[in-house]
């Protein structure tokens, strides 16, 4: 039951007309990393393509606010965690949108 009412509210988010922002996708990207995640978990979980998922990992790699675990190995098998400076970027991001309602 509870996973159907998740469902039926991702549903409702995407289908109801609302386009996410950079922001908002960069926040569901990091929100989605707090334990060792795959690619593949965060296409589904963010309800992205992989080429959309490709630009939004290089770019939290290249600021730091995603690291991948195994420092020496990238690649489509790789785990991903939200680093320190991702946790303060949620945070801010989280303060933002509360103020925004």
């Amino acid at each position: 039951m509870l996973g159907e009412n998740l469902l039926v509210q991702k549903r409702r988010r995407v289908t109801s007309g609302h386009h996410r922002g950079r922001l908002d996708i960069i926040a569901d990207i990091l929100g989605a990393s707090s334990s060792n995640v795959r690619k593949t978990y965060l296409m589904y979980r963010c309800n992205l393509s992989f080429k959309q998922l490709s630009y939004y990992l290089k770019f939290l790699l290249n600021k730091n606010l995603l690291t991948p675990v195994d420092e020496n190995c990238v690649s489509n098998t790789s785990l991903f965690k939200i680093t320190d400076k991702g946790k303060e970027f949620l945070k801010a991001y989280k303060r933002l949108k509360a103020l925004m309602k």
